[in-house]
């Protein structure tokens, strides 16, 4: 293995084409330079769903959260040398051919070293959330072929103009400050396009799968988990009849790698989300039904309540799970070669499996949702009383 530092903190990476020393600031290249500024790209063709005739160098920035790990994987599968460069404080389940540099993505220093160092064809970003972030990434990563930026559904305004929402709907005025920094930064991109690297875009949803959380109205506590297993009342924003698609790590994960080297992806967003929208209700079915538990008690609450009542837990619902939203994945379908394989009682039953055998499920009674269901009844009981007297 080849030692270097960056931040001065000796790191390790098996770099099978860089050798680098950074005491005496001098690199060597095996096989061939960086290109500059206005050097074509090799323009090389891949095609969805088929195995390459080459391996591509790819850099994922970040290479450890949940999405990440599964495009390392699927990557290495397709025959790609891949280097995750991370902070180094998180570990993850990656195959050992995955490389890893460690390193400050928010340092530009580290950034352009990094990009010297692993000399990518193809750049995966999982950790860009501002516009500093991605004006750094496009000065360091000037000269590679593709630049995937890992986006999200939250660009678009809330509610939805029509459904389902296809690749152009309206991203103004923006849902979150999230939503608008991450509109920004494909705007940042897709200007580079062209000019620095090719760019793509893509835009997962609701993204889950072993080593995450489940998801529910309240937020991402899995105290939610054991009030299902128990049979505890569990808290529905509205009347539980608005819609969510969640879209297990893997499939998502399959349309990043689809998108490598992949000429139609050049220039182009695309969604990468579920091809099965269920109701909320259906959702805690679903849970419960994987955990083998009694059909859930479910406490409908308007969301305005919830938020007046627990602001620092509900912003999540104010900003989209209130929201019936769907989304048309057929462009990915179309040219990246997305599938949709994993259900989601498939998905989740495995992902609370990881949960159960990592010990990583709270308490049940782990936050106030019993005061809030109290105080909910408390109030309609009153109400029925008040007209029926």
């Amino acid at each position: 293995m080849d030692s270097y530092t960056l931040n001065g903190v000796t790191n390790y990476a098996k770099l099978s084409r860089v050798a680098l020393d950074w005491a005496h600031e001098t690199t060597t290249y095996h096989v061939r330079h960086r290109r500059g500024r206005g050097t074509a790209f090799r323009g090389r063709r891949a095609f969805p769903g088929r195995s390459r005739p080459w391996a591509m160098d790819v850099c994922i920035i970040g290479g450890t959260g949940l999405i990440s790990t599964g495009i390392a994987r699927q990557a290495v599968d397709a025959g790609h040398d891949v280097t995750a460069f991370h902070r180094g404080e998180t570990d993850a389940d990656l195959p050992d051919a995955v490389s890893h540099v460690h390193g400050d993505r928010n340092d530009a220093a580290d950034l352009e070293r990094v990009a010297e160092a692993v000399d990518p064809d193809v750049v995966v970003d999982m950790v860009c959330f501002d516009p500093e972030q991605a004006e750094s990434a496009v000065a360091a990563f000037d000269g590679v072929d593709q630049y995937v930026f890992c986006s999200t559904v939250d660009v678009y305004h809330r509610p939805l103009d029509a459904n389902p929402a296809t690749e152009d709907a309206a991203r103004e005025p923006p849902v979150s400050d999230y939503g608008e920094n991450k509109a920004e930064c494909e705007d940042i991109f897709m200007a580079a396009h062209g000019d620095a690297f090719q760019t793509t875009v893509i835009r997962p949803w609701s993204t889950y799968g072993e080593g995450g959380p489940v998801i529910h109205t309240m937020g991402w506590g899995t105290y939610y988990l054991d009030r299902i297993r128990r049979g505890e009342p569990v808290i529905v924003h509205g009347d539980g009849a608005t819609l969510w698609g969640p879209c297990h790590r893997d499939d998502v994960a399959g349309a990043f790698v689809g998108a490598l080297g992949n000429e139609d992806a050049y220039g182009e967003a695309y969604h990468v989300t579920t091809e099965e929208v269920i109701s909320w209700n259906q959702y805690h079915e679903y849970v419960a039904d994987a955990m083998d538990a009694p059909d859930p008690e479910l406490v409908a609450i308007p969301t305005d309540q919830l938020v007046a009542v627990a602001p620092d837990r509900t912003d999540p619902l104010l900003d989209h799970f209130q929201f019936s939203t769907v989304f048309d994945n057929s462009k990915a379908k179309r040219d990246l070669g997305f599938e949709y394989t994993v259900s989601f009682r498939e998905g989740v039953e495995r992902t609370i499996d990881w949960l159960e055998e990592h010990d990583e499920i709270d308490d049940w009674d782990a936050e106030n949702d019993d005061a809030i269901i109290a105080a909910w009844r408390d109030a309609t009981d009153s109400f029925v009383e008040t007209l029926a007297e």
